[in-house]
């Protein structure tokens, strides 16, 4: 049973102390930390209490598994996003992320550009036959611009306004494969969830992104973004 580390969690998450989380639930100090320790859990009518605060079911609070830590190299954080432009290109395939980000890097090269900026995300138009039958996946990689010039690559353009996001950042794995995206996903709902916060839906506006395989003192990281209103 996860409660007691499930509940220190999302409590951290939504910015809440031990002494604000226990004037929620009209209960003591001492009662929240022996619920975090383990060593008792709430009665049912306080367990549903929880579950509407932190926006999950009794059976996630439960069973489910919130701890994320082992797997992020940062906390959550909110972001302004600069205006950037961008070409993209997008690739259906079994290995998709790496033939798309190969074929940016490959514009970065002919463009000349040193320290390509690029990102990523998933590209939703896969048949259920490619994906189910023949196991394939979609992903669009793009290389940001820092001008109009895209030279002769038959690309389009394309502009985003500045924007908010929530932020979090992954540590490469020791199997060199950023197999934590899923999970920094979501922890980043998770932190909306509990702190009120709607993800953005606009056609104009990227609604998620990774940064791609950055350097920092001969460690690889990537910075994962959804976009919020």
């Amino acid at each position: 049973m996860n409660f007691g580390k499930n509940l220190q969690i999302l409590r951290k998450m939504s910015g809440m102390t031990q002494e604000e989380l226990a004037e929620k639930t009209n209960v003591s100090r001492q009662t929240i930390s022996k619920w975090e320790l383990g060593s008792i859990l709430p009665e049912i009518e306080k367990l549903f209490e929880l579950g509407e605060m932190f926006h999950c079911t009794i059976d996630e609070l439960l069973k489910g598994n919130f701890d994320y830590s082992h797997q992020l190299y940062s906390d959550i954080k909110i972001v302004s996003v600069a205006p950037f432009k961008y070409i993209s290109y997008a690739v259906v395939s079994c290995e998709p992320e790496e033939d798309a980000i190969a074929h940016v890097e490959r514009w970065a090269k002919h463009l000349r550009i040193e320290n390509p900026y690029i990102i990523g995300w998933d590209f939703s138009h896969v048949s259920q036959e490619q994906r189910n039958k023949y196991h394939m996946r979609g992903y669009e990689a793009a290389l940001l611009l820092d001008g109009n010039d895209k030279g002769d690559i038959d690309a389009v353009i394309k502009f985003q306004n500045r924007q908010n996001y929530v932020k979090i950042t992954l540590k490469e794995t020791a199997g060199g494969e950023f197999s934590v995206i899923p999970n920094a996903y979501k922890a980043l709902k998770t932190y909306m969830s509990i702190n009120g916060i709607k993800e953005k839906r606009d056609p104009a506006v990227l609604s998620c992104y990774e940064y791609e395989y950055y350097d920092t003192n001969n460690t690889k990281f990537m910075d994962v973004f959804i976009a919020i209103e």
